[in-house]
């Protein structure tokens, strides 16, 4: 197909891009934006390592094109930290409970828990599991992440 220019907002800013409309938005926001938060992991929606924040919610980039999100908002994993660089909460408690392995899965599972507590924001140990399922982590620290989400919610709170 033929290139055109894809007006996006990435985490507060304006880019344009030239690219093919049915390009996936991982391999934009990979390739065109420098943006290596998202990662290639199956290819099928499945697996939740390319997770980005659309409007507000998880939404998986390895076959949204980027057509489809031309002039909505697009949160990354680098896009939730404040502008001094201070991580966001969600960031820091994952760091405090020591959740992240092999890393693979670390932006799935925070772009799920904003989410989450964007909607929820005192969820149960069962609605953070539940949503945590949309994301596979090979390394089995899942009770990690849940407490970390169960930590930032908390300190959302005060």
């Amino acid at each position: 197909m033929e290139q055109q220019q894809i007006q996006l907002t990435v985490n507060g800013d304006d880019h344009t891009v030239r690219v093919d409309p049915s390009t996936p938005l991982l391999y934009v926001l990979r390739n065109e934006l420098g943006l290596n938060g998202p990662k290639y992991g199956c290819g099928l929606q499945q697996c939740g390592s390319c997770l980005v924040l659309l409007e507000g919610t998880a939404r998986t980039t390895c076959q949204l094109p980027v057509s489809a999100v031309e002039d909505r908002p697009i949160t990354t994993l680098a896009g939730l930290s404040d502008d001094n660089g201070g991580l966001h909460p969600v960031q820091e408690a994952v760091v405090e409970e020591q959740a992240a392995q092999c890393g693979y899965c670390v932006n799935g599972v925070i772009i799920t828990a904003v989410s989450l507590l964007e909607d929820t924001p005192n969820p149960s140990r069962a609605e953070i599991t539940d949503r945590m399922n949309q994301v596979l982590c090979r390394c089995g620290t899942h009770a990690r992440f849940v407490r970390a989400v169960q930590r930032a919610a908390g300190e959302m709170e005060d």
